[in-house]
């Protein structure tokens, strides 16, 4: 069971830096349509939280693409991890 868990961890962690060398710089749905009615610079305003992986990228890395693959590869592993935990722990539960 391990050896399946770590390859799937193995091969979602090439797609996710291998596919966003293929990523739209185009901007996602909900910015396209603000941009087009005319309200998004409303939705421009004082950050209250600053996002990690804010437009799938990491802001210390300064190579576009680069900074791409490392933000699937972090958000991979982010997910991977608490989806494990929460799996290590539903487990332990039912055993109990």
């Amino acid at each position: 069971m391990k050896r399946i868990i770590m390859s799937g961890l193995a091969v979602a962690l090439i797609l996710a830096c291998g596919i966003s060398y293929f990523a739209s710089s185009s901007p996602d749905g909900l910015e396209r349509v603000a941009h087009d009615k005319g309200f998004l610079e409303k939705s421009e305003g004082k950050e209250v939280f600053k996002a990690p992986l804010s437009d799938y990228k990491l802001s210390f890395v300064k190579e576009d693409l680069l900074s791409n693959a490392a933000a699937g590869l972090l958000g991979t592993l982010l997910v991977f991890g608490l989806t494990f935990a929460l799996g290590k722990l539903v487990s332990k539960r039912k055993k109990s």
